[in-house]
């Protein structure tokens, strides 16, 4: 599960490469480490039919079942303290901390997202999988010198629910991106998936605006050898996290 990545290139290249037509991003800049539940820079097919570079909390919303088996686990918790639960209300104060990476396509809870409205792309230029065995981030880019690329991802509008429980209700944009079976050089370190990578302007554009039939075919693993290893044992990685 990819939980961490980067992105060092310009919002020039980005808007180059993806033919944005608006920028709300203002100032942005490097992005060495980028955490699930932040914002983050995406591409995305906005509202009112403008393609835009926006920021964006990383995250979808979890499923119906997710979030009811956490509250009921933690109802049961206070339960065993002694304590009288209203689950109803728990219920509908049970944070959810979002779902970063999407694989099964084919669920029922990511159908209503998948349609040419609700698609984006999230640049980057390095993304880590962590290694159990040694217990350190791995970072992978498409070449040393870290060009761009982009994740295939998925967005909403204005979702309304509890991250925080501190912080209560809130309403904001989401994303998250797709993974799929790894290639040789994840496989290696993270067996069971990798994020879905796009790398030349047409496999954006067609993510971007291609009927679901057309665009889930590029939900694949990168080619063996299409990725190199470019840090090790770091939370941030580019020039500019040594900064």
């Amino acid at each position: 599960m990819c939980n961490l990545y980067s992105l060092t290139k310009g919002q020039a290249a980005i808007v180059a490469l993806t033919r944005a037509m608006r920028n709300t991003t203002g100032n942005l800049p490097p992005l060495p480490g980028i955490f699930p539940d932040y914002p983050a820079p995406i591409v995305r097919n906005a509202p009112d039919g403008v393609r835009e570079l926006a920021m964006v909390r990383w995250g979808m919303p979890s499923s119906k079942k997710a979030i009811l088996d956490a509250a009921t686990k933690r109802a049961n918790k206070l339960r065993a303290k002694g304590k009288d639960v209203d689950f109803d209300a728990l219920l509908r104060l049970e944070p959810d901390g979002g779902t970063t990476n999407v694989r099964n396509t084919a669920s029922a809870h990511w159908k209503p997202w998948l349609g040419v409205a609700n698609r984006c792309v999230v640049p980057l230029t390095s993304f880590s999988e962590f290694d159990h065995g040694s217990k350190q981030d791995v970072w992978f880019a498409l070449a040393p010198e870290r060009p761009l690329a982009f994740f295939a991802g998925i967005w909403t509008s204005q979702w309304t629910g509890v991250r925080k429980i501190r912080i209560g209700m809130e309403t904001t944009d989401l994303f998250a991106f797709l993974t799929t079976e790894p290639n040789r050089e994840v496989g290696a370190i993270h067996p069971k998936a990798m994020p879905v990578i796009l790398t030349e302007p047409e496999e954006v554009e067609t993510w971007l605006t291609a009927p679901w039939e057309q665009a889930i075919a590029l939900q694949r693993p990168l080619p063996d050898g299409a990725l190199v290893e470019v840090a090790r044992g770091v939370k941030k990685d580019g020039a500019e996290a040594t900064l």
